[in-house]
């Protein structure tokens, strides 16, 4: 029988609220108690208490950590600024983690927290919902049987909407760096390039270029953003976001595209996201005879069993294998050390940029390359 946890929810109304459903995803588990929910806001604190059905409620985190001493904790707001400080809180607090992607604002903060969720024997599981889903897992299944042949690049896109660059790198872009890690294990290095967009085209960014982003996300720069990264094996990825002249309404190209030896695999993210399989070595649809194939969870081109529950059901799935990381004393899927491993292809961007050439990981430099451009 699993066991029964106390849960607690750290949110920030006005300030990442509490993220894609991290506070609500509880009402799934019988084996839960919500014992508290914290937020500076008292408006967003007393609506959060009757959402979630939390027996007391807090302004101040630290002093609900303190109280209460639940053994799970979703630190659910969006904005980055204070997701070091409640992730080392909770986990001197021997409390394991739900959290909000992405992980935090610098290499730096990332290495705090995971030291101190290993100093206190403590799981993180962050909500990169993709790497559950089990369309992605029949991916891993079709890749590790051949079907894709050898992997040889991967290429990926931000929405390219209106946080197009820096912003949609920080905020999406998270996701595609850590589908290509699942599917391709660590980075080795970045080659990229920032630039800023003029009349009569873009020039790379200065110091002067460096704002700080939405979401308390830090600093960030440029509206034309390309790199490539380096793979074990030969395999290369590609990343890019870039304003450009997308119409309303007009479908974005936010997803991760798998180019192998036999074939292409196309897929974007979610619980269940739209995935497709086309086998031709070529690369060419309409020169081959080869058609697009839906993957489903079930198979490539076999009918789809599960109902797609969004964003709640992928939360549903990471608590649900976190609960299991606890008690199996494992990593959870999406663990901590994802979490700065995806980081850290987003900044190495930015390291690259500032050392005008290839940025080596593990990257040494832990501060924020942004705040170190001459």
């Amino acid at each position: 029988m699993p066991a029964n946890y106390r849960v607690a929810v750290i949110g920030r109304t006005g300030r990442g609220n509490y993220g894609h459903g991290l506070d609500v995803v509880w009402r799934e588990f019988k084996n839960v108690q919500v014992v508290a929910v914290a937020d500076e806001n008292e408006a967003g604190r007393n609506a959060a208490q009757k959402r979630i059905g939390a027996r007391n409620a807090y302004a101040d985190y630290r002093a609900m950590l303190k109280k209460e001493r639940p053994q799970i904790v979703s630190v659910a707001d969006r904005y980055l600024d204070q997701h070091r400080d409640m992730v080392v809180a909770c986990a001197e607090a021997g409390a394991h983690i739900f959290m909000e992607k992405p992980m935090c604002r610098t290499l730096a903060e990332a290495d705090e927290m995971v030291t101190a969720c290993e100093k206190h024997h403590v799981k993180l599981a962050i909500a990169h919902q993709t790497r559950y889903s089990p369309r992605v897992q029949r991916i891993k299944d079709m890749i590790a049987a051949g079907d894709l042949g050898d992997v040889l690049e991967m290429r990926g896109r931000g929405k390219e909407d209106s946080r197009v660059g820096g912003n949609d790198l920080m905020v999406l872009g998270t996701h595609i760096m850590d589908l290509m890690r699942y599917v391709a294990g660590d980075c080795r290095w970045c080659f990229a390039r920032v630039q800023q967009t003029e009349k009569g085209g873009a020039r790379p960014v200065t110091k002067a270029d460096v704002r700080e982003g939405g979401e308390g996300m830090g600093p960030i720069a440029g509206d034309h953003i390309t790199a490539m990264y380096g793979f074990d094996r030969g395999v290369t990825g590609h990343f890019a976001t870039q304003r450009s002249t997308r119409r309303p309404g007009e479908r974005d190209r936010f997803h991760l595209g798998i180019y192998g030896s036999r074939g292409i695999i196309q897929v974007t993210t979610g619980s269940l996201p739209a995935a497709y399989f086309l086998a031709d070595p070529a690369w060419f649809p309409g020169r081959s005879p080869a058609r697009w194939q839906e993957i489903t969870s079930a198979g490539v081109g076999k009918p789809e069993t599960l109902k797609d529950g969004g964003l709640h059901q992928g939360n549903v799935t990471i608590v649900r294998d976190l609960m299991e990381a606890i008690e199996n004393d494992r990593q959870p899927k999406g663990s901590m050390y994802d979490g700065r491993a995806a980081l850290e292809m987003i900044l190495g961007i930015y390291e690259s940029h500032r050392l005008r050439g290839i940025a080596e990981f593990p990257i040494r430099n832990r501060r924020h390359p942004l705040t170190m451009l001459g």
